[in-house]
């Protein structure tokens, strides 16, 4: 079992590395300002047609045109939903959603968390999915890369005040590389097995005799990008463990390629944008070390299992309750450990059926705000803003004012960044208090004691941390629990990207200075140590206080 553990995770981490490298160059070209080869004419047509002018921003105008994208796209994904029931590609006659069901489930693919407090399979029409949903997986993943293109940017220069064009930037990234990207997972996905159709249900008598639906629709299409995209909403409630979803072992590997390969290309294109790949590599060194020892721990936990099983007579004390026996515990426990240090929070496997230290790193990995990797530009420019955290540290026991790449970090920064870095485990400690204190908060819960109380964390860490997965034990499709889970969900993901454009706007305008003997390392293993070190020291923020909260829940009568 430790042979086959060992030989996965570094099948994984090779494939990924190979596949990241030259994505990455790509990438890096495009934070540049320089088109893609051979498709300089093409844009110039794109841009006259759509009228976009190429002028550069400043990180106001930046985020301006950000926030526009997406509130457009909240308002246009909410009305969708709300009516439904009067929209094409609709066979089953499935209604519209509540209003409080809609607006949540738009915040939620709008904020690439792709939170679902519904089944899609019996709530969405196929118009719902291709229109609404697979759009806004298209556009919330853009809108991260975007963001931390700016931010690169804001180290590579100097002594100017613009950061690019949002307008440029995301038609390139949506159009140059995600397009293509999720275009030939999902010609791989149909070819294994995956449904790609626009059938209604089709009835059938199952082998006992009993009349059943067999849903149907454009699945491929939408799995493609909610990995690559890590988004994470599912077409069928059972996610990625429905076998129509992910067919195969080799769909699973690739559904986990997918998820993580645009947030490593992005180290890549990081160390070549600056001028220096150590940087990139650096980074990337970090997430990888804090990623294989999560791994390992839950390989090891639900392999382990639970040692009850044999006092009651079980022949093995392996924990494969909530797993697809096709995929089985390493591959489920991989995938618990990617989707979750990505935001993603697409599942092979429940959650809620891990062991208790199974369960605790997904939710620990959410809780260090998801930089291990992390989302699409949302997990760069969150390890960035633990950079220049470390490097602000480091300066203080040294006595030297921090710079990174050459740029001072003067008082602004560490404001905007410690602000940055709050948000979250705001969210998720004032959340969870809030629906214990609660009777519709505890409303919701279906197990008793500190497991329920689990339940309740898990899924405000999700949504504050923008990343979907659930506990699954947990009735959300409430106003109270889509109100609040709404609220987190877009707070968490733009009341970060504000203070990082604003980092980007107050660096971008200094001047590089030249490397002086002394000067604080940023790079090797030193700088890969004190990094690993603060996202464990920003980790304890949300992890330890959470753990006080459950005693004191119980200790009150608040969990039933």
């Amino acid at each position: 079992m430790a042979a086959s553990a060992f030989l996965l995770i570094a099948s994984f981490l090779l494939v990924l590395m190979i596949l990241a490298k030259p994505l990455g160059s790509g990438l890096a070209r495009l934070i540049e300002g320089t088109p893609l080869p051979g498709l300089a004419g093409v844009e110039r047509v794109i841009w006259q047609l759509s009228g976009v002018r190429q002028r550069e921003m400043n990180w106001r105008e930046y985020l301006l045109a950000i926030l526009l994208l997406n509130m457009m796209g909240l308002a246009v994904l909410f009305s969708i939903l709300m009516l439904q029931g009067a929209l094409p590609f609709n066979p089953q006659q499935l209604p519209g959603l509540s209003w409080h069901l809609a607006l949540n489930t738009a915040v939620s693919f709008v904020a690439n968390t792709n939170w679902q407090s519904y089944a899609g399979e019996t709530t969405l029409s196929y118009f719902s999915q291709m229109v609404g949903l697979t759009v806004q997986n298209f556009l919330s993943a853009a809108t991260g890369i975007a963001v931390v293109f700016a931010l690169i940017r804001a180290f590579a220069r100097h002594s100017v005040n613009t950061l690019g064009n949002a307008w440029v930037d995301l038609t390139r990234i949506t159009l140059w590389v995600l397009l293509p990207l999720a275009l030939i997972i999902a010609l791989f996905f149909i070819q294994q097995g995956a449904l790609q159709n626009l059938m209604p249900y089709q009835p059938f008598t199952s082998l006992e005799g009993a009349k059943q639906l067999l849903p149907m629709g454009p699945v491929a299409s939408q799995e493609a990008i909610k990995m690559l995209g890590t988004n994470g909403g599912g077409f069928f409630n059972a996610n990625s463990a429905h076998p129509f979803e992910n067919p195969t072992a080799l769909t699973n590997f690739v559904q986990m390629l997918a998820i993580f390969i645009i947030p490593a290309a992005l180290c890549f294109a990081f160390g070549e944008a600056v001028g220096d790949a150590r940087q990139g590599r650096a980074i990337l060194w970090t997430m990888a070390s804090i990623f294989v020892v999560c791994v390992a721990v839950v390989m090891w936990a639900e392999t382990r299992g639970n040692p009850h099983f044999l006092e009651f007579g079980a022949d093995s004390a392996l924990n494969m309750e909530g797993k697809e026996s096709r995929f089985g515990i390493l591959a489920s426990a991989l995938f618990s450990v990617v989707t979750t240090a990505a935001s993603c929070g697409a599942v092979n496997a429940m959650h809620d059926s891990f062991t208790a230290l199974g369960g605790m790193i997904p939710m620990w990995l959410m809780q260090i705000g998801e930089v291990v990797f992390g989302g699409v530009g949302s997990g760069l420019y969150g390890m960035l803003l633990f950079v220049l955290l470390a490097v602000f540290i480091a300066g203080l026991m040294i006595g030297r004012t921090p710079e990174y790449l050459g740029k001072k970090i003067d008082v602004r920064e560490m404001k905007l960044t410690a602000l940055a870095i709050l948000v979250t485990p705001a969210l998720v400690l004032l959340g969870t208090a809030l629906a214990m204190m609660t009777e519709a908060g505890r409303a919701g819960m279906l197990n008793p004691g500190i497991h329920g109380f689990s339940e309740v964390l898990y899924a405000v860490s999700s949504a504050a941390n923008n990343n979907g997965s659930a506990f699954a034990g947990l009735s959300a499709n409430t106003p109270f629990w889509n109100l609040l889970l709404a609220f987190c969900m877009f707070v968490g993901r733009f009341a970060v990207i504000v203070p990082v454009l604003a980092i980007a706007g107050s660096l971008v305008s200094k001047k590089i200075q030249p490397v002086t003997p002394g000067t604080l390392p940023t790079h090797g293993a030193l700088f890969i140590g004190l990094l690993i070190g603060t996202v464990l020291l920003v980790g304890a923020l949300t992890f330890i206080p959470a753990l006080a909260l459950g005693p004191v829940a119980e200790h009150l009568s608040l969990v039933q």
